[in-house]
């Protein structure tokens, strides 16, 4: 089955995950003023992304102060998503987990399979799905959407900041939406 592109302006997804700590997130209950920026990882087992979201913490505060709220999601269950929290000192980003990889691949994630312990000793779960980004408009549309086959060359947070602030400032559209012929 192949994975699935998301439209820009179109509704993206439900997404209801347990947080790490306690609580739900799901997605449109209580809409950011600005955006909610999903940011989909790989797992505990994957040291990039580990320290992709140490980042995400750091700037957090940066998020909130522009009215985006962020949350990080896998597939993983509680106890190793508990673990990538207690690994990121996370205070501010909230950690999801138990992405189903049928909602994943709705979000037009990526799904690998396991090749046993990764170079941190960590076993890889039989499938998991590979990041995504996404972010979504308080009505639950999609404003900008970014997937990777691999854990390499994500967008970095420094410049998703930079790009909220221009498309505020300038009330720039999502783009990408066209579907007709060509």
């Amino acid at each position: 089955m192949s994975t699935l592109a998301l439209t820009p302006r179109q509704p993206v997804p439900a997404l209801n995950i347990p947080l790490v700590g306690c609580g739900r997130y799901v997605l449109g209950a209580t809409p950011a003023p600005t955006f909610d920026l999903v940011v989909f990882y790989r797992g505990l087992h994957c040291p990039i992304c580990a320290k992709y979201l140490m980042e995400l913490e750091r700037l957090m505060p940066e998020f909130e102060k522009r009215g985006v709220q962020v949350v990080a999601a896998s597939s993983d269950n509680a106890e190793r998503g508990q673990a990538m929290a207690d690994k990121i000192k996370a205070e501010h980003l909230r950690v999801g987990y138990e992405l189903s990889l049928q909602s994943a691949r709705q979000w037009g994630l990526y799904i690998s399979a396991s090749r046993g312990q990764t170079s941190i000793g960590i076993e890889e779960p039989e499938l998991f799905s590979e990041p995504g980004v996404f972010i979504v408009r308080p009505d639950g549309t999609l404003y900008y959407g970014s997937t990777q086959t691999m854990p390499f060359a994500r967008p970095q947070f420094q410049d998703l900041l930079g790009a909220i602030d221009f498309a505020v400032a300038k009330d720039y559209p999502a783009r990408g939406e066209y579907t007709g012929a060509l």
